[in-house]
């Protein structure tokens, strides 16, 4: 190994191992309220109102496009990897498409080390938390393999899209974000004044009304790449003091770490456009309308008669719990006739993207 490759290596292992410290110390100490102060003015005063929900126009002209990088933190257990095979699919498709923004590609394993598919699937290898720190609570990895992504990836968009393994992208995608703001799905879970009690540990009075945490998640969220830099350290901390907190992780429960990215984007002034049309959950969502992705969490129970019977196994059904240790077959049958499209276009889109990758379930 010559010199240049022998300084680089231990640089690396260094800044590895100064990281890991810091989450350790992090999660075993109280989350002190040294927050970041305000940064660039991303969030103006008043602006969502009573009604959170701001439709924007896309800008249909010919300017040059703002690219986005799609980035998905998966591990290396079947149940991410046949998701994350299907999602990289559907998102190929797409991507050269007109009206399409899409940039590059990164499945972020958060398990350590490569696996078989990396030839596949672009991929950047996250080390996970050390062992205990996520007290059972895997999710918690996702902020922290972001960290280690931003930080060491070279990305060549100014915009990132976080996504998930179980999204299906059903048309190009648009870089929604604008002036600043970023773009997120508005989660009817995620209720700031509801829990303002608990927020208020991690977003304190001084910062401003309980209003300024959107009801976000991280995904899917479109935002600047130096304001997500800005964001993902606080949303490790965040989610980490949360998960130490009993009465944070009470109320917030596994969606916690969703809380802890809403909280830490409000922290450092990201205010956000919240479009309901960036995806659909079937089988609430009955159609596809002006979606851009399907979000597949919810089980599909049907009678013969194409009745839904949700909290009761189905005589038809697609549930990707069902998957959670086994690769699903090719060729799912179809839902019987009067199943909603949104439910029926998912499955047709799962038979594609099996019937066309190779070694599928091997």
């Amino acid at each position: 190994m010559g010199w240049g490759k022998l300084f680089f290596t231990v640089v690396i292992t260094l800044s590895a191992a100064l990281i890991t410290y810091n989450i350790l110390i992090s999660a075993n100490a109280s989350f002190k309220q040294e927050f970041p102060g305000p940064s660039n003015n991303f969030r103006k005063v008043g602006i969502f109102g009573q009604d959170p929900i701001i439709q924007m126009p896309l800008d249909k002209s010919k300017s040059k496009k703002r690219l986005f990088h799609t980035a998905v933190t998966s591990s290396d257990s079947v149940y991410n990897t046949w998701q994350c095979r299907i999602m990289y699919y559907w998102f190929k498709k797409f991507k050269d498409e007109e009206n399409s923004e899409m940039g590059g590609f990164t499945r972020i394993l958060h398990n350590g080390k490569p696996d078989r598919f990396m030839d596949e699937i672009p991929t950047f290898v996250a080390q996970p938390l050390p062992s205990g720190v996520d007290q059972g609570y895997i999710v918690l990895n996702r902020p922290w393999a972001f960290v280690q992504w931003l930080q060491q990836a070279q990305i060549e968009e100014d915009y990132i899209l976080m996504a998930e393994p179980d999204h299906v992208i059903v048309k190009p995608i648009p870089n929604l974000s604008m002036d600043g703001l970023g773009a997120a799905f508005p989660f009817f879970y995620i209720e700031p004044k509801k829990y303002e009690s608990v927020l208020r540990k991690f977003y304190p009075e001084e910062r401003g009304p309980i209003t300024d945490i959107d009801p976000i998640g991280n995904s899917p969220v479109i935002v600047g790449k130096e304001a997500l830099k800005k964001i993902a350290p606080t949303w490790m901390n965040v989610s980490l003091a949360m998960k130490k907190d009993p009465e944070a992780d009470k109320a917030f429960g596994w969606v916690l770490e969703m809380y802890a990215y809403a909280v830490s984007s409000a922290l450092h002034n990201v205010g956000n456009i919240l479009h309901k049309e960036f995806m659909i959950q079937p089988p609430w969502d009955t159609e596809i309308g002006k979606a851009y992705i399907i979000h597949y969490t919810y089980g599909c129970d049907y009678d013969m008669k194409g009745k839904m019977t949700y909290g009761k196994i189905g005589e038809w059904r697609f549930d990707k719990r069902s998957y959670d240790n086994k690769w699903p077959p090719r060729n799912l049958s179809l839902p019987p006739p009067g199943v909603p499209e949104s439910v029926v276009t998912l499955v047709k889109m799962v038979n594609e993207a099996t019937a066309n990758l190779p070694n599928w379930g091997s």
